[in-house]
């Protein structure tokens, strides 16, 4: 079967990411789950703004072997793990209703007519026949996903059995095509954009809640990254060109990197009590004058593809575990660069948001998830507020 790429099949966007990482390099959450072999893995994922067709791409990047995928399916999301009626499509790739994925390599589906709202929440069921031997995932996930025995892609209502499917798994974007003309924001982050502290289906992080301004807000947040060093997964410099500068129609970056790379920086490496923590993120301490030279690398990168970046300011951590007096002189010297260093095209001042005008070390106690580091929904919705909707215009 050959597919023809239609006339006016140009002009997508990407409406809805998960950063891939590596089986080891996550938070665990698949630790404890069997490997993945004859079973359906049905997720839901809430798109930003909308468009008339869709396509979805599924990934192996972090894959030893080839990934089959026997059959998938995208319909509208429902209640209970459900697919709403008369809105199933069969994915197909060139033509074809299964695929291996290479290892290493991303896959994106044929292109399906469906037209989506904006915030629509789409359910995307995949087939795995075979063993799956190395899972690249998104680690974790804030919507309940699930796990089907056999091959239950084409059932409309959830089965009875399940298990829970605790992270991103195989899935990395949807894109859409609009009517018109229109350009992507991603979001390059840590835990703060990633939504820690979040509560789970409600879909309350920043960049989703920004994109309820009516923009195509894509989130490559990574719970643990670092700009300069490698960890919970790539570092942000490592994975710039694929996670952003590689999305369809991209106009913005916003960077919101630095928090980690200050915290481990500065964390006693004596300290018995977070050995087991600091192990996950190796490399050299580093300077304030480091993460700003990271931070011209991502700009210099941006604008050569004519792309406008931005940066929000790092939030106050006083009381969380990691906070010291040397995180902190840290944190107020990179703020005082972003906030007046001219090298980015706007600034984000989300400190200014979130920090206690008693305290300005701190989190306001109403904003902060317990740990005086995360968001809560309050606080996350704080962060999207605090930003001007014309700097993407």
């Amino acid at each position: 079967m050959t597919v023809t790429k239609a006339a006016d099949d140009n002009g997508w966007v990407r409406t809805w990411s998960a950063a891939p990482q590596a089986p080891d390099a996550g938070l665990g959450s698949l630790d404890d789950v069997p490997p993945f072999a004859d079973v359906t893995l049905r997720q839901v994922v809430r798109i930003s703004s909308g468009g008339r067709r869709v396509r979805v791409r599924l990934t192996n990047e972090y894959g030893t072997s080839p990934l089959t995928v026997g059959a998938a399916q995208v319909g509208l999301a429902a209640a209970g793990g459900a697919v709403e009626e008369g809105s199933a499509r069969v994915l197909t790739f060139a033509g074809r209703p299964s695929v291996t994925v290479p290892p290493g390599a991303p896959m994106l589906s044929d292109p399906i007519d469906l037209p989506l709202p904006a915030l629509t929440k789409l359910s995307i069921s995949l087939y795995l026949p075979e063993l799956v031997e190395s899972r690249t995932y998104h680690d974790s996930a804030l919507e309940t996903g699930w796990i089907i025995a056999g091959n239950a892609v084409a059932e409309a209502a959830l089965p009875a059995k399940t298990e829970p499917l605790p992270a991103r798994a195989l899935l990395s974007a949807v894109e859409v095509l609009p009517d018109g003309p229109a350009t992507s924001i991603v979001v390059l982050s840590d835990s703060l954009a990633d939504g820690f502290g979040s509560t789970p289906d409600r879909n309350a992080t920043w960049p989703e809640l920004l994109a309820e301004r009516g923009l195509y807000v894509c989130n490559q947040g990574i719970s643990g990254n670092r700009m300069l060093n490698d960890g919970l997964g790539a570092s942000g410099l490592a994975r710039f060109d694929r996670d952003v500068l590689a999305t369809p129609s991209l106009g913005y970056v916003i960077v919101s990197l630095g928090h980690n790379d200050i915290s481990i920086a500065n964390v006693p490496r004596d300290d018995d009590a977070l050995a087991g923590f600091l192990a996950m993120f190796p490399g050299e301490p580093v300077s304030p004058d480091d993460i700003v030279a990271g931070y011209r690398q991502l700009i210099d990168r941006a604008h050569d593809r004519n792309v406008k970046i931005y940066a929000t300011t790092i939030t106050p951590d006083e009381g969380s575990e990691t906070h010291t007096a040397g995180s902190e002189s840290a944190r107020q010297a990179v703020n005082a660069w972003i906030r007046t260093g001219g090298a980015f095209d706007g600034v984000l001042d989300f400190d200014a948001a979130w920090r206690d005008p008693s305290h300005p070390s701190r989190i306001r106690e109403d904003l902060h998830a317990g740990d005086h580091l995360h968001g809560n929904d309050a606080g996350y919705q704080v962060l999207a507020d605090s930003i001007d909707p014309s700097l993407f215009s």
